[in-house]
């Protein structure tokens, strides 16, 4: 007779059940992770990255809050020219309290005016550059003299220049009695004439001489004398 025992071996019950378990690894067989490396440099970059970027953000912000629209000059205007709207631009700048500089949404208001001073390109626009005063004022009247180089001083030309308009001797060179006539006057503008060599200078003048020196300028006999510009 056969004895069946309760114990039943456990790669004999692996076969029963139709697979069969894989044995256990041994030392040599396990597989340990690879161990991650810490690089300290590329650390330090990605810091130092997220510092930058933050720090541009804040002068981004900081440049931003702190601007004002502001008229500045585009083309070079002299004193006393009448102010275009070519001659002036707006900008975005970071301006100083203390200076008392024309809103961008001014600009319009400054066309028509003119130049209390000379305002060079690139430079901003303040409430003390322009002027609103009428030319010519009253008891004052402006007078166009025609003149070609030799009659005029070497240096050039320009508006608010202090001049004086003197008569010259006529063409066989007689010369009245007494000191010449002169006129004095204050530059208001300057235009090509309708001969090639000559430039027409407008002269500001008191109204009681405006009449004799046009007559005058009408003749051709005179020469213009550029005063002292120091203020």
């Amino acid at each position: 007779m056969s004895v069946t025992t309760g114990h039943t071996d456990s790669a004999d019950t692996g076969r029963q059940n139709g697979r069969a378990r894989p044995a256990p690894p041994g030392p040599s067989q396990v597989t340990q992770a690879p161990k991650l490396r810490r690089r300290p440099i590329l650390v330090v970059a990605s810091v130092a990255a997220v510092c930058l970027g933050a720090l541009l953000g804040v002068w981004a912000w900081t440049s931003t809050s702190n601007t004002h629209q502001v008229v500045a000059v585009r083309a070079t205007i002299a004193r006393g020219e009448t102010i275009d709207q070519a001659d002036l631009m707006t900008v975005q700048v970071g301006v100083d309290p203390g200076l008392r500089t024309v809103a961008g949404e001014a600009l319009p208001d400054l066309v028509g005016q003119r130049a209390a001073m000379d305002m060079a390109a690139g430079s901003l626009v303040t409430s003390e550059s322009v002027t609103s005063s009428v030319i010519p004022p009253a008891g004052r009247s402006v007078v166009g003299v025609a003149l070609p180089p030799s009659l005029m001083p070497g240096e050039s030309l320009q508006p608010g220049d202090n001049v004086r308009i003197v008569s010259t001797p006529g063409a066989q060179g007689e010369v009245t009695d007494g000191p010449p006539v002169e006129v004095t006057a204050t530059v208001v503008g300057l235009h090509p004439g309708a001969e090639q060599d000559k430039t027409v200078v407008s002269v500001l003048v008191p109204k009681d001489e405006a009449g004799e020196l046009a007559a005058r300028a009408a003749t051709g006999r005179v020469v213009l004398v550029l005063d002292s510009r120091e203020r």
